[in-house]
């Protein structure tokens, strides 16, 4: 497997007062034709996130075409559950409507923050995404005591599918945390059964965080993407690669993922939040750089052999 980086295509710089900087977690929502829309996470000026989309020419040269110009989503009120950010997670069709899944954030003052899965239809009078509650779809509990992160959703043989992020503990600092993939069934895309079985583990002492999972299925082999980082060489994010003939017992093939740092520029520190698609017979992974999206986001083309 090898992935040929073809472009940095977006990045906030200054765009408006919610639209200040960073393009993190960008993810396809596919449309008719050549122009795609790709919906992300900004920041404003306080470094608080909002959701918003641009559309882009994937016949010319992945230009950008349009930016919103409100946010799709934004912070809720005080003391809730997204009070300090959202963050893109994915989208699901069910039963004919589109789901918007997404992270809310919550700072925190004995831990970092504390993250919980959201949930936004689309109301197709308005073309706009509404929160469906202002509590959680996905929040701390027994099986994730801690704090939880971005969703990946499959609809197979009448269930949805979810794998999705953990914290295991917390310490002193950040490097402390543990952060693996676990995995949860639904029959409604709302109410989750959660197995609470870690399925992408961390593989030695120096890893301490697997997160953003994004898992295709190819006829009958499941393929999963996500970032990792640790201690020492890989102390910033780098893209990882396993796959599943269940989607439940993972084998990790990072050595196979086929894509790295640039040696130089926007993207030569860290790599993170890969969205792997199809589009056209060609497969595409849109990708973040430095800084955790602060670089924005490009886009890499799966050489065939």
């Amino acid at each position: 497997m090898t992935w040929k980086k073809l472009k940095h295509i977006f990045v906030a710089e200054g765009h408006s007062k919610w639209m200040h900087s960073h393009g993190s977690n960008p993810v396809i929502f596919p449309q008719e034709g050549n122009v795609q829309r790709i919906y992300f996470s900004c920041r404003d000026k306080l470094s608080r996130s909002h959701i918003a989309y641009v559309d882009v020419d994937f016949e010319d040269d992945f230009k950008v075409l349009n930016i919103s110009e409100n946010p799709v989503l934004e912070p809720g009120s005080l003391g809730l559950f997204d009070d300090s950010g959202v963050v893109m997670g994915c989208f699901q069709e069910v039963n004919q409507r589109t789901f918007l899944y997404y992270l809310g954030w919550n700072l925190k003052v004995t831990v970092p923050w504390m993250n919980s899965i959201g949930l936004a239809i689309l109301n197709k009078d308005t073309g706009k995404f509404e929160k469906n509650s202002n509590a959680p779809v996905l929040d701390r509990s027994h099986e994730d005591p801690y704090s939880i992160s971005y969703p990946c959703i499959l609809f197979e043989n009448g269930l949805y599918r979810m794998w999705y992020g953990s914290n295991l503990s917390w310490g002193k600092d950040q490097s402390d945390m543990n952060h693996v993939i676990k995995y949860a069934e639904s029959t409604d895309a709302i109410n989750w059964n959660r197995k609470n079985e870690v399925i992408i583990d961390l593989l030695h002492e120096n890893e301490y965080a697997i997160s953003k999972p994004w898992v295709i299925k190819d006829e009958d082999l499941y393929r999963m993407w996500y970032s990792y980082r640790g201690r020492g060489k890989i102390s910033s994010y780098r893209i990882g690669y396993a796959e599943s003939l269940d989607g439940k017992k993972w084998m990790r093939k990072d050595d196979e993922v086929g894509i790295d740092v640039s040696s130089k520029g926007w993207d030569s520190e860290m790599i993170s939040y890969p969205c792997v698609f199809d589009f056209n017979s060609n497969r595409y992974m849109l990708y973040n750089g430095n800084g955790y999206g602060r670089a924005g986001f490009g886009i890499a083309l799966l050489e065939r052999n």
